[in-house]
């Protein structure tokens, strides 16, 4: 079996400030052909997969570059192009080949291309002919559109979120493309349209049992796979909202069913999907009131994992002028700010202006004494699938009772080593406030007396009512009542 894999991808905020151009690519994760596994990035767990298979199954493995960027705005037209050209060209030195696996996002737009991954694919399967075996994995945030699933024999999302379940699904996605190469079995995609958008955290209910159902169904009466495309609600584009994907072995009709039924069911449940989102002050009053510690803000307007900056103030601002005694924040991006440090030391006292310094989501810089309390270079943080993201350098600064975690390269909260391994001990740590909307969950959750989410401004707001879409359908809920 000759199998080539490849990644390309980022998630795309059309309401974000910072444009994604092709050093937000290179800067972030570009990797030519064999990376060590152990430093793949998540979205790239397909080429982890073949790996395997190429070791235990005999498997004749072509890489191509993995390539993706940390989500942000539009991305530039010469930086998809160019990627987008280098990918087929690593493919077409690569055939003839029985399969295409492909590690993307499913929500990347750039300038003149609102749905590049639809591109991408399109352009693939014209390359490799209707014969050859295409399979993607999707993150559940992205547009599922008509140009994807034309064009793609299998797809497959992760199934939770936070997202968990990354290289399992990759594992699903290359069974279905081998057994699809194989002819072992016909893959038929099928989808229905909620006509909604939202955010489905399966960590809780009623999400989470929504997602073990469909869990169960699979490998069932012909069904091969279930996914939810949750959308990317920051995607102001055509193909934005949610859907559900059933691929069954050529029972499409049953297929068209079993997605018409559990879309539905979805949309039975969509006012109980969203948790609260307080305000800051409101949030606050919560958290000191709570007994046991810690308990964890999510600031997820300014989440860099959804295309924010990374560098608000809005609720670091108030812990300051509330004289709040017990708490820590980060990941904070502050390139400026961390330099500064280190030209000062650890144990320095020094005034610094910090955050406040991409726009007016980012609200107004702090001016404080800070202390520095301890310096890293090249640090990083537990990521996604047992993966390490990169915090690039770190200060870790306290003005009065708060600690900020100050970091030169943009991402967003995973783990709970994101302060630990800085010396702050979370368990007697009052507050901890994460520039996260979900993915902190997964380390945070176990350890955190209460989880708050915190409405802020940012570009990830949930008052989706008041962004202001141009392409996307009116008929999508909330945008429309009723």
């Amino acid at each position: 079996m000759r199998v080539f894999v490849a990644t390309l991808g980022t998630e795309t905020n059309t309401f974000a400030p910072l444009p994604t151009g092709l050093s937000s690519f290179q800067g972030a994760d570009y990797d030519p052909a064999g990376v060590p596994t152990d430093r793949l990035n998540p979205f790239a767990m397909p080429m982890r997969v073949a790996r395997e298979r190429a070791a235990s199954h005999g498997w004749t493995v072509m890489e191509g570059k993995v390539a993706f960027a940390m989500p942000a705005g539009v991305t530039t037209r010469h930086a998809y192009q160019f990627l987008r050209d280098q990918l087929l060209a690593d493919l077409r030195a690569a055939m003839p080949v029985d399969m295409v696996l492909l590690g993307l996002h499913g929500a990347m737009v750039a300038d003149g291309y609102d749905d590049a991954e639809g591109d991408l694919l399109e352009r693939v399967r014209a390359l490799v002919g209707p014969d050859t075996v295409v399979g993607a994995e999707l993150d559940p945030h992205c547009h599922l559109t008509e140009a994807k699933t034309a064009n793609a024999d299998v797809l497959v999302l992760f199934k939770e979120y936070p997202h968990t379940d990354m290289y399992e699904r990759a594992q699903d996605l290359v069974a279905l493309c081998e057994a699809t190469a194989q002819r072992r079995i016909r893959p038929v995609m099928s989808v229905f349209d909620c006509a909604m958008i939202s955010m489905f955290h399966t960590s809780r209910e009623p999400m989470r049992g929504f997602v073990d159902r469909i869990k169960a169904l699979e490998g069932h009466d012909g069904v091969l796979s279930v996914s939810i495309a949750h959308g990317f609600p920051w995607g102001d584009v055509a193909g934005l909202g949610t859907r559900v994907l059933v691929i069954t072995d050529d029972r499409a009709a049953d297929g068209v069913a079993l997605a018409q039924r559990l879309g539905r069911e979805l949309i039975g449940l969509r006012d109980r999907l969203k948790p609260q989102y307080p305000g800051v002050d409101e949030a606050l009053d919560d958290a000191l009131a709570s007994a046991g510690a810690p308990v964890v803000l999510a600031d997820s307007a300014d989440n860099p994992g959804g295309g924010a900056a990374g560098d608000s103030t809005f609720v670091l601002r108030r812990l300051i002028e509330r004289g709040v005694a017990d708490a820590v924040l980060g990941p904070l991006w502050d390139p400026v700010a961390v330099s500064i440090c280190f030209d000062a030391g650890e144990g320095a006292r020094l005034p610094l202006r910090i955050g406040g310094k991409i726009g007016p989501t980012s609200g107004a810089p702090i001016d404080a004494e800070v202390e520095v309390q301890r310096l890293a270079r090249r640090a990083s943080q537990a990521g996604l699938s047992g993966t390490r993201a990169p915090l690039g350098d770190v200060a870790l600064v306290r003005i009065g009772g708060v600690r900020v975690v100050l970091n030169s390269e943009r991402t967003q909260a995973f783990g709970t080593d994101l302060f630990t391994q800085f010396g702050v001990d979370l368990a007697v740590t009052k507050l901890v406030v994460v520039k996260s909307s979900q993915h902190f969950y997964a380390q945070f959750g176990p350890i955190a007396a209460k989880v708050i989410y915190v409405e802020t401004p940012g570009s990830v707001t949930q008052r989706l009512t008041d962004l202001p879409y141009r392409k996307a359908r009116r008929d999508l809920w909330p945008l429309r009542q009723g």
